[in-house]
């Protein structure tokens, strides 16, 4: 096998790795999502009077894992209007909002 061909070939596999690494790691985000919105759910946050408390940082910088897609995820549904934080630093789900995401 030539070594064009074989460069060629390694860059191909680096693409396919990269993508299956970005996918993976949306899938974590997702999980991430449904199970804050499941504790939230569980809590009965559905009005700023029943707001909860939620990890919105890193609890440790040097650690790693799924711990840190936490933050990223609270992030997202805070972009997304599902969650909303009160002025207290707590976090209730939007009933409306919610509804239209799970249809």
């Amino acid at each position: 096998m030539s070594v064009y061909l074989q460069i060629l070939l390694l860059f191909f596999a680096f693409i396919i790795f990269v993508v299956i690494a970005l996918y993976a790691g949306g899938l974590g985000v997702r999980r991430t999502c449904f199970k804050i919105i499941e504790e939230m759910e569980e809590a009965s946050a559905f009005s700023a009077a029943k707001a909860i408390k939620l990890q919105e940082e890193r609890k440790n910088f040097f650690r790693v894992g799924t711990g840190n897609i936490r933050p990223k995820a609270l992030n997202i549904l805070i972009s997304d209007k599902i969650v909303i934080k009160t002025g207290s630093g707590k976090y209730y789900l939007d009933k409306d909002k919610l509804a239209q995401v799970k249809k």
